[in-house]
């Protein structure tokens, strides 16, 4: 072999290159391998139906501003919340139309229907006629005169002990109710000579019903009763010998002349 040739087959290949360094006397030379070319650059294709194109990340903000997204973040819920605080609405009104269900009856929020095939409502003074037909029925139906309590007669209207007694005693045991004997208004109740504790309730004649003895009673002056009502208890209060509840009927007033309860009763249908 020539030398020519020996140095065509020694030779370094074309991609390597030679970088001379100190070395033994028996090392031939150091051979680095090139770098690799860089790829080419190919422009993004629009994804097919079996290749999905890959997502994109939205860049982050800074680290450094960080506080500020974090203070408009908060201004704006700030403000969006201003309306619900203050109450400033804005007045929304949509019709059946308007979601697409045509042109139909109308229903407003206070609950009246507007339209040709609308039921008719009654109007205020029909309603108040109707109220007045059922209250009209209810006091049919309820008594008018009730006896004032259930108990035994032991003292009538007649004179009694060398006296007159303007009224009727009826004995009952502790706690029995006493009702109220016709519809009325209270126009006193508390302590009273005599009596201990005295209940009056003015009837719409003017007559004044008087309830005497009684522990316990429930009404107060101004109070509205009707007949069946509840306003005390039998009890034994003031001058009494025993527990019982004085009932009289004073015509006209207060102060109006005292007329027999029992006869007053019985006239309406009460007997005692």
């Amino acid at each position: 072999m020539t030398r020519s040739s020996a140095q065509v087959l020694e030779g370094p290949p074309s991609d390597v290159v030679v970088v001379p360094r100190p070395r033994a006397a028996a090392e031939g030379p150091v051979r680095t391998p090139l770098p690799a070319p860089a790829p080419a650059v190919v422009p993004d294709e629009p994804a097919t139906a079996d290749e999905p194109r890959a997502r994109r990340r939205l860049p982050h903000p800074p680290g450094r501003r960080a506080h500020l997204w974090l203070a408009a973040l908060v201004a704006g819920a700030v403000l969006a919340g201003i309306p619900a605080v203050t109450g400033d609405r804005a007045d929304v009104s949509a019709s059946a139309s308007d979601y697409g269900l045509g042109v139909s009856t109308e229903v407003s929020f206070a609950g009246g229907l507007e339209g040709a095939d609308a039921r008719r409502g009654i109007t205020e003074a029909e309603a108040q006629a109707r109220l007045s037909e059922l209250a009209a029925s209810r006091a049919a139906r309820q008594p008018k005169i009730v006896a004032p309590t259930q108990g035994t007669l032991t003292t009538c209207f007649c004179r009694r002990w060398g006296t007159m007694h303007y009224g009727l005693d009826l004995a009952a045991p502790l706690g029995t109710p006493i009702l109220a004997a016709t519809d009325g208004v209270v126009v006193r109740a508390g302590r009273a000579s005599g009596y201990g504790n005295a209940v009056y309730i003015q009837d719409a004649d003017g007559n004044v019903h008087i309830y005497g003895h009684m522990r316990y009673y429930s009404v107060s002056a101004g109070d509205l009763v009707t007949a069946g009502d509840q306003i005390a208890k039998i009890g034994n209060e003031g001058q009494s010998t025993g527990p019982h509840l004085h009932y009289e009927i004073h015509r006209g007033g207060m102060d109006g002349r005292p007329i027999d309860p029992r006869a007053w009763l019985a006239e309406r249908g009460v007997g005692i």
